[in-house]
């Protein structure tokens, strides 16, 4: 398995996780704020890691890109 295919699979995966992992976070913030708990920093921090996520998925598809255009 070629290293650029390699990269697509871990940025790929782990965008994906980390997208589903910020949706959650954001989700509990949510209930959070729905029950009258604190829920500031649960919602900020599952913001920073869905576009985190984002920002590691793109890596991932400007990895696949390169590999299909044999760059």
């Amino acid at each position: 398995m070629s290293s650029r295919r390699t990269a697509w699979l871990v940025f790929s995966i782990g965008g994906l996780i980390l997208i589903g992992a910020g949706v959650s976070l954001v989700g509990e913030a949510i209930i959070y704020k729905a029950e009258g708990k604190p829920f500031f920093w649960m919602g900020t921090a599952g913001l920073v890691v869905l576009n985190s996520g984002v920002s590691v998925f793109g890596q991932g598809v400007i990895y696949r890109v390169r590999g299909l255009l044999g760059r």
